[in-house]
């Protein structure tokens, strides 16, 4: 039967969202599950380790949700350089010997609180004028990218010493953490680098839910898969469910339209027993299907 449902990995340094999807490919590969559908839940850079979703079979039609979800991160900002990738990957482009103290950092992290502007690091995979910034910059191009609203839902120091500071945010999507790293810095009058970038959180997923690369290599080795795959639901946890009859669980594998329910307007998951049929808008009490899984193999 083909799988449907989550690997949560935590990515190790080095290796690429698109390299951790191969990696999936494969081991599924090697344990004789044929082709199956696999996409991840938002890029992580290889210099990045922690929470990486990746997704299998109907659970793909989720992706982008993922991608809309708030993550957590933590990241160690290095004052004193500032690099052109504002990471360790790049060359030192500017350097100062000014030394924020710990009352200053803490004085600070207000002014990037909630709803904030940020211009994007050239050294990243938006597109200007049809080719990635990153392309553009490594030719030594100069990358001009706009500014963009961002919501920095938490913001706090975890560590600190002399030369660098370790914090903890909660952001919305399209925050770029390195971005935040320069513009702290230089709200304090230095310049600064991320030196190490870890995600604790994609939307409902944690560490507590994540795996090795070493536990997904198990996989292709024979190990069952059930010991690293979560339910498609599982990425669904954060909008109420709505449990249907088997007539109106019909109705929604047809793609008709329930109505009279009694439920408040908003997004819901639709579910036959265990098994999730849809994700459906529910306004005034008509509920529209907006994307159907296709799981009717599974037993109900």
């Amino acid at each position: 039967m083909a799988p449907h449902g989550w690997i949560i990995l935590d990515k190790p340094v080095g290796l690429g969202s698109t390299q951790a999807v191969g990696v999936v490919k494969r081991n599924l590969r090697e344990a004789g599950y044929g082709k199956v559908k696999v996409g991840h839940g938002g890029t992580l850079d290889p210099l990045a380790t922690g929470i990486l979703p990746i997704a299998l079979g109907e659970a793909t039609k989720l992706c982008g949700r993922m991608l809309d979800a708030s993550k957590e991160y933590a990241f160690t900002v290095q004052f004193g350089a500032e690099t052109d990738t504002l990471d360790l990957e790049g060359k030192v482009i500017a350097t100062s010997d000014v030394w924020p103290s710990l009352a200053e950092i803490e004085a600070v992290l207000p002014r990037f609180t909630g709803p904030i502007e940020q211009v994007p690091p050239a050294y990243s995979a938006l597109m200007v004028d049809g080719e990635r910034a990153y392309d553009l910059a490594r030719k030594g191009e100069a990358v001009e990218l706009k500014s963009r609203s961002v919501t920095i839902h938490e913001l706090r120091l975890e560590a600190a010493d002399a030369q660098s500071a370790t914090l903890i945010a909660h952001v919305s999507k399209g925050t770029y953490i390195r971005s935040l790293a320069r513009d702290i810095a230089r709200a304090l009058g230095t310049v600064g680098h991320v030196t190490m970038l870890r995600r604790l959180r994609a939307g409902p997923f944690a560490l507590d839910s994540a795996i090795s690369l070493d536990k997904l290599n198990e996989v292709g080795k024979g190990a069952p898969l059930e010991n690293v795959l979560l339910p498609l639901e599982a990425g669904l946890v954060d909008i109420p469910a709505l449990n249907l009859s088997p007539e109106q669980a019909s109705m929604v594998r047809q793609g008709r339209v329930l109505t009279g329910l009694p439920q408040s307007d908003g997004l819901y998951w639709a579910r036959a027993g265990n098994v999730p049929l849809a994700l459906v808008e529910l306004v005034a009490g008509d509920a529209r299907v907006s994307r159907g899984f296709n799981l009717t193999d599974v037993a109900e």
